[in-house]
């Protein structure tokens, strides 16, 4: 799996980033996990062709948090593009260039509007 890895975090960070994704209601079905929803003019071709079936399309991001100390906290994105409504589908796929650069750059943003230093 490809993903962008983020560590080194504090606990209190970590707290942080869950308040501010859970205020958004960007939680995922499990403890720890994320949607980062994919904007529409970045999907692709036969994503936006299957929008209404398989979509919509995200990112999913995971909070892993240390047991023992900082250097085990960690957020990790991963780099593939999710269909909410399908798992296996010809349209669900590692993110493009594009992709992977907007939902990277928005990851950064994020952290950085809650002031937390990476």
């Amino acid at each position: 799996m490809r993903s962008y890895l983020i560590e080194d975090l504090f606990e209190a960070d970590i707290e942080k980033i869950k308040g501010a994704l859970n205020e958004m209601q960007l939680q995922g079905p499990l403890e720890g996990i994320y949607y980062l929803p994919l904007p529409t003019e970045l999907l692709q071709q036969e994503q936006k062709d299957h929008q209404d079936e398989c979509g919509p399309y995200f990112m999913a991001l995971e909070i892993i948090e240390g047991a023992s100390d900082m250097s085990e906290c960690q957020l990790k994105l991963e780099l593939l593009t999710r269909a909410r409504n399908k798992i296996r589908c010809s349209c669900v796929n590692y993110a493009t260039h594009e992709q992977r650069k907007h939902m990277i750059e928005y990851l950064d943003q994020f952290i950085e509007e809650l002031e937390i230093s990476v």
